[in-house]
Parts: structure tokens; sequence; C-alpha cells
């Protein structure tokens, strides 16, 4: 699969909160979102109802609503900031990762108040690692 990224002259922006924009989607565009949250979660809790735990635990990594959201995102702000945003969960999503290694490799040996908070350090340094790496690459 090729990745298909914006244009040259477009730079990656950083995160940012922005409240304002809670005002911009229309009702039927949460409820968009709330019906592919919804049915992503039964299909993990199937999926785990049928093949075990660590599988559904494993397909709970997806998230959610990112189909929805990078719909209505090239919607209202256009295809360069869907594609941004795409690119960013898929270095939350290696984060994410991290974090899983992380808690694999040290729950039952250590506290678990040290496992969430080391796991959460792997999660935060993983993705603004490659963040940062990624925006360097693009200058």
């Amino acid at each position: 699969m090729t990745d298909v990224g914006p244009p040259s002259h477009v730079a990656m922006r950083g995160p940012s909160l922005d409240l304002a924009g809670l005002r911009a989607p229309a009702a039927w565009e949460y409820a968009l979102r709330f019906v592919f949250g919804g049915t992503v979660a039964v299909a993990t809790t199937l999926l785990g109802a049928r093949f075990g735990l660590a599988i559904g635990g494993m397909c709970l990594a997806f998230p959610s609503i990112l189909p929805a959201s990078l719909t209505l995102v090239r919607r209202h702000g256009g295809r360069d900031r869907a594609v941004d945003d795409a690119r960013g969960a898929r270095l939350g999503a290696l984060g994410l990762a991290a974090f899983a290694l992380v808690v694999y490799a040290t729950v039952g040996r250590m506290p678990s108040p040290v496992v969430l908070a080391a796991a959460t350090c792997a999660w935060i340094a993983v993705a603004a690692g490659s963040w940062f790496l990624v925006e360097r690459a693009r200058r």
C-alpha cells in the first residue's frame, strides 16, 4: 500500500486544541461517530468472545471513530488535513503498541502503578518521537 501524503509544500502541523471546532459539526455527524464507535466496540466484543480476549483486546487498538472522523475532517478541513490526521493516528498507534509491549513485559513483575507509569512513558516517547522523526524527514 502506498502512503499518499500531502504535497511537499504543506507542512505537517503539530498537536493543537481548537474548542471552536466543536461547534462546526452537525448533530448527524456526531451521531455518525457514535455509530462507528459503537459498531467497532461491538465487533471487538464479538471477536473477543469467539477467539479469546487477547484477540479482542488487540482489535480494540483500532481507533473506533477514526473512519468517521477522517471522513468528517476531509469534508470540513480538506484532504490535506485528513491525511495529516491519519498520519497522526498511525504514529499514535505505534505509541499504543509500545504501551502494550511494556505492559506485557512488566505486568506481574512490578506493582501495577509502576507498570502503568512505565507503559504511559513508553507510549508518549514512541508517539512523540516518531512524530518528531517524521517531521524532521519532511523538512
